[in-house]
């Protein structure tokens, strides 16, 4: 059964970091662009951060660059986003998301799996 699945969310105060993973099952993500995507509430779902299998990766937020890192352990199976100076209005949802094509894209139609989501709360 393949699947993704988001860990690692939680409450930071302003200026914390957090750690995100993405663990992969059913299919192996280093043949796969995984992308980041985040949706706070009120707002549509927007693109954070992709890796694709060569490891190339970007960012598509303006917000976050500078900020977040995206890396990937194969032997894991596992993406991570590692977000720094985190500040409120980086608060929402943050799913991972497989590419139909190993082609970072903010589109989020560009992605054929999704896992459940994993809240960030970013609060004093």
């Amino acid at each position: 059964q393949l699947q993704l699945v988001e860990s690692g969310g939680g409450l930071v105060q302003p200026g914390g970091s957090l750690r995100l993973s993405c663990a992969a099952s059913g299919f192996s993500l280093k043949h796969y662009a995984i992308t980041w995507f985040r949706q706070a509430p009120g707002k549509e779902r927007e693109g954070v951060s992709c890796i694709r299998s060569s490891g190339f990766s970007t960012n598509f937020a303006d917000s976050v660059k500078g900020r977040v890192t995206i890396s990937r352990d194969n032997a894991k199976n596992t993406v991570y986003l590692q977000m720094n100076s985190l500040a409120p209005e980086d608060t929402a949802v943050y799913y991972c998301a497989r590419g139909y094509a190993d082609r970072c894209l903010p589109d989020d139609r560009a992605y054929d799996y999704w896992g459940q989501g994993t809240q960030v709360t970013v609060s004093s």
